[in-house]
């Protein structure tokens, strides 16, 4: 896959290398692998191309940059011992869980070191009682759930890539998925974390109490994208099972009336389990992989979930059915049992590999914009497709207006691909002018700093900068990412207005 060329407005451009030449950063390595050596084994130090190239991306695949060094300690004294020594260096550090992360966030750095926390896979503790689990960092999503089952209890956050995603991860990037309307995300879920500054020096933020004295530090810490600490311990929220789950499937031939449908349902005083989106694009891709028995002539369908006692799923199944028929349903199926309804999830769940089936390669873009404004942003990225010549596939989180639009191209034309990341931006910032956010779940990494500039005056990115200071003062944390420099969106700024893209007119300029 082709990387672009690192130009001063290019996401790539934060990690290229900083002026090394090759004999520099051999000097580089054998230094820190000399340093390391002392305080991990042997075997969990790579820095050999062939062991590093796996390590060179996450689930954005179209940036890439092979670490320095990739560090695999299995204890908390190892942990902090490669802290210790890279402080010592002032080499910078990028923690790494399972790499399904969709915005270059665990994207290495090419002077740097990837510390991995993959062997932190234990659960540590699961409390029926209480209702949580303490689980080391490396702890596959799913596998909380599945450790809970026993007690009729599970972790609710569900992010499509639960079977491989980490809480670490999770943590980082303040992760949803499809149940994320009712149950709330990562930060809604987590109630401590432990793990190591920048320094080496542990650090817990959050209890299991229900409020902690002083500043609410975990709120900052989830979803700061590794930039503050390194997780290596977190505490979940368990909620019991509800005895009963069924899911609508609505069709619906017009897009603005499947967007009404949802700010209906949610004006009718109902939070649906799960309230998802897809158009007809993404349902024929999904359809063909999975065969969910979604209806491809409709030009939207909307998955709407209740969940609760089969006295109150019945009470709900009926009052949203009632809205969606009122709002424009063409046909609205309901799910008998728990294989249908699974059948049903199916497809949103695969949707990502569905359209890996459909293109050579995908950019998963993730904003967020007011329910209200679903169609319209959907008809704008119709327009797009047009303007950028490259197609799109939607689904949204349509119940917290979360979008997560899949642009089809192929990495291996460097003209597609700097169309494609033109049409990323378009996305991000014409969600941004309806009153929305650049980003929902999947953070800011590499992907999103030019469209931070947009969202962003350069005294909020400071106010940013300055508590990542707090904890990281030398900025050796995942540095380059998240926050962009004032240099960075004066140029971006000089940019949209020399190609005259500068298109919302209430949008600040740099």
């Amino acid at each position: 896959m082709q990387t672009p060329a690192a130009t001063p407005t290019s996401p790539a451009a934060a990690h290229a290398p900083a002026g090394s030449t090759p004999s520099e950063r051999a000097a580089r390595q054998a230094e820190v692998v000399q340093a390391l050596g002392r305080v991990v084994p042997a075997h969990a130090l790579l820095w050999n191309a062939e062991d590093t190239t796996p390590y060179e991306c996450d689930g954005l695949t179209a940036y890439r940059q092979r670490p320095l060094v990739v560090c695999l300690p299995e204890t908390y004294d190892q942990v902090q011992a490669v802290l210790q020594a890279c402080h010592h260096l002032q080499v910078p550090v990028v923690a790494r869980g399972a790499g399904t992360g969709l915005s270059g966030g665990a994207m290495p750095h090419a002077m740097g070191v990837t510390l991995s926390l993959a062997k932190f896979n234990r659960i540590l503790d699961v409390d029926p009682v209480s209702r949580t689990a303490r689980v080391q960092s490396g702890v596959r999503n799913l596998a909380i759930s599945e450790a809970a089952a026993p007690y009729s209890l599970y972790y609710a956050p569900d992010p499509s890539s639960q079977i491989a995603c980490t809480i670490g991860g999770n943590v980082a990037e303040n992760s949803g998925g499809v149940h994320c309307l009712k149950y709330g995300l990562t930060v809604h879920n987590v109630l401590a974390v432990k793990g190591f500054t920048v320094d080496g020096e542990p650090v817990e933020f959050g209890s299991q109490a229900l409020d902690t004295p002083g500043y609410d530090l975990l709120a900052g810490v989830v979803g700061s994208e590794g930039m503050l600490a390194v997780i290596t311990e977190v505490t979940v929220k368990l909620i019991p099972k509800p005895q009963l789950a069924r899911c609508i499937m609505a069709s619906f031939d017009d897009v603005r009336k499947a967007g009404d449908a949802v700010a209906a349902v949610i004006a009718a005083g109902i939070i649906p389990a799960g309230l998802e989106m897809m158009d007809k694009p993404m349902t024929a891709a999904v359809e063909d992989f999975v065969k969910a028995g979604y209806d491809l002539t409709a030009e939207a369908i909307l998955l709407c979930e209740s969940d609760g006692t089969p006295e109150e799923v019945e009470e709900e199944i009926g009052r949203m059915s009632d809205v969606l028929r009122a709002a424009g349903a063409t046909a609205i199926s309901v799910s008998n049992d728990e294989a249908e309804r699974l059948r049903f999830w199916s497809g949103r769940k695969n949707a990502f590999p569905a359209s890996g089936r459909i293109s050579p390669d995908y950019m998963c873009m993730d904003s967020t914009i007011p329910r209200k404004r679903l169609a319209d942003i959907l008809l704008a990225i119709q327009a797009m497709e047009k303007k950028y010549q490259l197609r799109c596939a939607n689904v949204f989180h349509a119940g917290d207006g979360n979008l997560h639009p899949l642009i089809l191209f192929d990495a291996n034309d460097a003209d597609q691909l700097h169309r494609c990341e033109l049409f990323g931006a378009d996305i991000l910032e014409t969600s941004v002018a309806m009153g929305g956010t650049v980003t929902g779940e999947h953070g800011v990494g590499v992907e999103k700093l030019n469209s931070m500039c947009v969202q962003f005056t350069a005294e909020e990115n400071a106010q940013m900068f300055g508590l990542k200071h707090a904890f990281d003062p030398a900025g050796l944390l995942n540095p380059g990412k998240v926050i962009p420099t004032l240099n960075r969106c004066a140029e971006y700024g000089k940019m949209l207005v020399r190609g005259g893209q500068l298109k919302h007119p209430d949008l600040p300029r740099f």
